[in-house]
C-alpha cells in the first residue's frame, strides 16, 4: 500500500529483483558488468546538453520524469491561462486555442530509442569507461533527442549482447535481424544529460537485478528508461520500490499522470493503483477538502471520486461538484461536455440521488440530453426493484461501480409521493445493523431531505437515554429544513418491519405544526432498552436490516 514505511529500502542500498534471485531461476551477471572478458561489443553512450543546460532549445524534447514533469506543469499553467481567458473572452473567436490532451507535447516529442551500430570503435580507456569531447553538427541517429544537440561527453561501456537482448526487446532486435549491420561491435545511443544516470542504472540492472538508489525522482527516471529500451522487469522492480516508499499528493498525481505507454503497462499498474488508493484515502472527506480538489487534475478526480469510501453528504453533492469542477477546469462548453459525457458522469451514483435532483440531471445542459435520459432512467428503475435485487446489483463486480453505496452521511431514502386527496408522501429508510451499532451511545444518522407540498423534511436516528435517564433507547425524529418561514402542520406516523411476519407495525403517531428547524419524534421508538433492541433475537433486524417508515399527510395549512 502505499505510504507504507520504507525502512526496509535505505537510501544507497541496492535493491534486488526477485527475477534475478537464484532460488528463482534468475542469476545475477554483476561480475560480467562492463568487462571486456565477458563482453562481446562496445556501447557508445552519447551525451547532450539537457533542457537545465543554458542555450538548450525547447522543441529539442527532454527524455527523463523530471524533464516530463517540467513540460507537465508549464503545460498546465498555459491551459489554466488560457481557460481564464476563454471565460472573459469567450464571445472572441480569433484566439488561439491550446487542447487539453492526456498524451501531450511530451509524447509528441518522443520517438522509439534508435541506436546507430559503428564499426569503427572509439577509444576506451583502461577502465573500460571512457569520456571525451566532441564538436557540435554530429550527424548521428538520437535515441532521446534531436540529432542538432551537441554532444557534451562520450561514454564508453563493454556490454554482452546476450544479456541485453534477454532482458531488453530493444536490444533484441538491435542485435538480432532489427538492423542489417547488427553484426558490427560498436553501437551508439544519445541521450540528454539528465538521462546519464537512470541508463547507468537501467544497464547494470540488466545484469545484476539492483538499482543503488531508492530516490524516488531517479527511480522515477529509471522507470522511464525500462519503458523506453523495454526492459520490463526494471519497469516491475522500480514501481514496486515507489510503491513501497512514501507518497504525496503531488507523486501520487505524478504517478497517475505518467506517459501514456508507461500508464497503461501492466508491470507499473501496482504503482498507479497505490496512487489512486492514496488519493482516495487523502480526501476521502470530500466536503473538508473540496477547495482543494477542485484544483486537482482529471486523473486525480477520477481516483478520488471512484471510492466507494468517499464521505459526502449525498449523491446529490458529488453530482454537483462535479459540475463545479468542470466548468472551472473546462470553460468551453464543447470540451467540457466531452469530459462530462465520457470521464465523469460514469462516477456519478445516479440511482442514490434524490429525484429532486434527477429532475435537474435531465435539464442540465451540459449533459448530453440523451446520456442524461439514460441515466435517470436507470436509476428510477433501480429505485422501484426489490430489495434483493438492489443488493445483488450493488454486490455484482460488473455493476458495483453504479449502484453501490458510499459513507454517505445522510442515508438514502425510497419515497412514494400523492397529491391527492391530500399532500401525501411516504419515506422508507433502511438501516443496516452495524450502522445502529456505531450509534451507542449517543450518535446520530440522518437521512436525505425529502419534499412535500414544497417543503424539505429529514428524518434522524438517535441513540438517546430514555425519558427518565435510566437506560438508553432507540429513537426516530422528524424535522423540517430552514427554509422560509412558513409554517405547516403535519400528520406523521412511524412504523417498522418486524419478525416474524416481516410486516410494517406502527409504533407512533403524531401531528404537528413545524417551523423551519424544528423536529419532532419519539425518544424510545420500540419502548425497549437498547441492549434489547440490538440482541440478536431482536424482532427489528431482518437479515441484517432495520426497515423504518415514515408516513407524512397534510390535510390544511396553518
Amino acid at each position: 500500500m502505499a505510504g507504507r514505511d520504507a525502512s526496509t529500502a535505505a537510501a544507497g542500498e541496492a535493491e534486488m529483483d526477485p527475477d534475478f534471485a537464484p532460488g528463482d531461476g534468475g542469476p545475477s551477471f554483476e561480475f560480467a558488468f562492463n568487462s571486456v572478458n565477458f563482453s562481446d561489443r562496445v556501447l557508445r553512450i552519447e551525451v547532450v546538453a539537457s533542457e537545465d543546460a543554458p542555450g538548450f532549445h525547447e522543441d529539442a524534447g527532454g527524455g527523463s520524469l523530471a524533464d516530463w514533469a517540467r513540460q507537465r506543469k508549464r503545460r498546465r499553467e498555459e491551459l489554466r491561462k488560457e481557460r481564464e481567458f476563454a471565460t472573459h473572452m469567450s464571445d472572441q473567436t480569433n484566439c488561439n486555442e491550446v487542447e487539453a490532451e492526456e498524451c501531450d507535447a511530451y509524447e509528441e516529442n518522443q520517438e522509439e530509442p534508435v541506436a546507430m551500430i559503428e564499426e569503427s570503435p572509439p577509444s576506451v580507456g583502461p577502465d573500460g569507461m571512457a569520456a571525451e569531447s566532441c564538436d557540435e553538427g554530429q550527424n548521428i541517429d538520437s535515441s532521446w533527442t534531436v540529432v542538432s544537440t551537441p554532444v557534451l561527453r562520450v561514454n564508453t561501456i563493454y556490454i554482452s549482447s546476450a544479456i541485453l537482448a534477454a532482458k531488453s526487446q530493444f536490444f533484441f532486435k538491435l542485435f538480432s535481424n532489427g538492423m542489417k549491420e547488427s553484426d558490427q561491435r560498436h553501437a551508439t545511443l544519445r541521450i540528454n544529460d539528465s538521462e546519464e544516470s537512470a541508463l547507468m542504472e537501467l544497464l547494470s540492472f540488466m545484469y545484476s537485478g539492483k538499482l543503488s538508489t531508492t530516490e524516488p525522482t531517479l527511480l522515477l527516471d529509471i522507470l522511464m528508461a525500462a519503458d523506453k529500451f523495454e526492459v520490463v522487469s526494471c519497469m516491475r522492480h522500480c514501481s514496486q520500490l515507489l510503491t513501497s516508499l512514501p507518497m504525496t499528493p503531488e507523486s501520487a498525481l505524478l504517478y497517475l499522470d505518467l506517459p501514456c505507454s508507461i500508464s497503461m503497462a501492466t508491470a507499473v499498474q501496482p504503482l498507479t493503483d497505490a496512487a489512486k488508493e492514496f488519493l482516495a484515502n487523502k480526501y476521502r472527506d470530500l466536503t473538508k477538502f473540496q477547495d482543494e480538489v477542485m484544483n486537482i487534475p482529471l486523473a486525480g478526480v477520477e481516483a478520488i471520486l471512484s471510492s466507494n469510501e468517499l464521505q459526502v453528504a449525498s449523491e446529490d453533492a458529488i453530482y454537483d461538484f462535479l459540475l463545479r469542477w468542470a466548468r472551472a477546469q473546462y470553460p468551453k462548453s464543447e470540451e467540457r461536455r466531452e469530459i462530462l459525457s465520457s470521464r465523469l458522469l460514469p462516477l456519478v451514483r445516479f440511482s442514490h440521488m434524490t429525484c429532486r435532483k434527477l429532475r435537474k440531471v435531465l435539464t442540465c445542459t451540459d449533459i448530453d440530453h440523451e446520456q442524461a435520459t439514460k441515466c435517470v432512467t436507470e436509476a428510477l428503475l433501480y429505485k422501484a426493484d426489490a430489495p434483493h435485487r438492489q443488493r445483488a446489483l450493488a454486490a455484482d463486480t460488473m455493476t458495483c461501480q453504479k449502484f453501490a453505496e458510499r459513507a454517505y452521511k445522510y442515508r438514502p431514502l425510497k419515497v412514494v409521493e400523492f397529491d391527492r386527496p391530500y399532500p401525501q408522501c411516504i419515506a422508507y429508510l433502511d438501516l443496516k445493523r452495524d450502522e445502529c451499532s456505531r450509534l451507542f451511545p449517543s450518535g446520530r444518522i440522518y437521512s436525505q431531505a425529502f419534499h412535500l407540498a414544497g417543503q424539505g423534511f429529514f428524518l434522524s436516528a438517535h441513540c438517546n437515554m430514555e425519558q427518565q435517564s435510566t437506560f438508553y433507547c432507540f429513537g426516530l425524529f422528524l424535522g423540517m429544513q430552514e427554509k422560509g418561514s412558513m409554517s405547516v402542520t403535519v400528520d406523521y406516523e412511524f412504523a417498522a418491519r418486524t419478525r416474524p411476519s416481516g410486516e410494517f407495525v406502527s409504533k407512533y403517531k403524531g401531528n404537528y405544526t413545524f417551523t423551519g428547524g424544528k423536529a419532532v419524534g419519539y425518544r424510545n421508538l420500540f419502548a425497549i432498552p437498547w441492549s434489547t433492541f440490538m440482541a440478536d433475537d431482536s424482532l427489528f433486524f431482518i437479515d441484517g436490516m432495520l426497515h423504518l417508515r415514515a408516513e407524512l399527510t397534510i390535510k390544511q395549512p396553518s
